[in-house]
């Protein structure tokens, strides 16, 4: 088994077929495809389904990446260690956020600190963001849950109510609170499901006898504001995320208060990359401020 063998599998793999593979690694399409094929016949293994244009993993192949990730991830870690300065004047920081909101101060900090790094960031709900950190898809994360096991980091950035809202022009848009019985008497527009928001919103509503159906479940805040200003009934989000819309009002629910705690996560094993820890950093500095 050679480098240059696990390279070509591993590009081939992230890259979903032979020649996107090839331009990342400036090489040709039969020199990595040779290389894949003598990685496999070597180990009398089948990394690869191969249908005619389209590549994909087997499940010995999808074992075999799991190791890659981590292995190449490790070198780039080795590479930034030894090429300190440039880390930090150039590369990119992937994030996947469930709202990017509450990183924006934290962004513009960085952003005038380093303005030579790309920063990425991605929406995704809570499973999103703990996969991606998992299959090092992402660098950093921000979660509406704590996340148990020794594995992450963790940095508070602050904590949440969860409101109710409706378009201006609703019959309930001049309403202060409702109850959540009131509520669910109303069409629900509801994240899906994997969003933490809506699985404090059903624990509570189970805890009360109540039980939410989503007349309409869209995927991500932004479809479930677009739908809700579109007069179609009720969403959810927390109050920090509720932000400036005219085209919308909050409702406060009349029920124990169900509070998000919002976090900047990492795996432990990757928070002293050098574009990590500058950006942990400053999002200490930031909510300590």
């Amino acid at each position: 088994m050679r480098y240059v063998q696990l390279r070509a599998f591993h590009h081939v793999a992230i890259c979903g077929g032979f020649s996107r593979a090839a331009e990342a690694l400036f090489l040709t399409q039969p020199a990595i495809s040779d290389q894949v094929r003598k990685l496999e016949e070597e180990y009398d293994v089948l990394l690869f389904n191969r249908h005619k244009k389209q590549v994909t993993l087997t499940r010995q192949g999808e074992r075999l990446l799991e190791i890659t990730r981590r292995m190449f991830d490790t070198e780039q870690q080795a590479l930034d260690l030894l090429s300190e300065s440039r880390a930090l004047r150039s590369g990119t920081l992937r994030i996947v956020a469930d709202a990017a909101h509450h990183l924006l101060r934290i962004l513009a900090t960085f952003r005038a600190k380093y303005p030579g790094v790309q920063v990425s960031v991605r929406a995704g709900n809570t499973e999103t963001v703990i996969t991606s950190l998992f299959a090092y898809e992402a660098d950093l994360g921000v979660l509406g849950e704590i996340p148990e096991g020794r594995e992450f980091e963790i940095l508070r950035l602050n904590s949440s109510p969860i409101v109710a809202f409706v378009a201006h022009d609703h019959p309930l848009a001049s309403v202060r609170k409702l109850s959540l019985a009131d509520l669910v008497q109303q069409p629900l527009v509801m994240r899906e499901r994997g969003s933490k928001t809506r699985h404090k919103l059903e624990t509570l509503a189970s805890s009360m006898g109540i039980e939410l159906k989503p007349t309409i479940e869209a995927e991500g805040r932004e479809a479930v504001r677009e739908i809700v200003a579109s007069g179609a009934g009720v969403g959810f989000v927390t109050r920090a995320e509720f932000g400036l819309d005219g085209r919308l009002r909050p409702i406060l629910i009349d029920a124990p208060e169900i509070l998000m705690d919002e976090a900047l996560i990492c795996l432990r094993e990757r928070s002293s990359g050098k574009l990590v820890k500058a950006f942990w950093d400053i999002a200490g500095q930031t909510v300590e401020n």
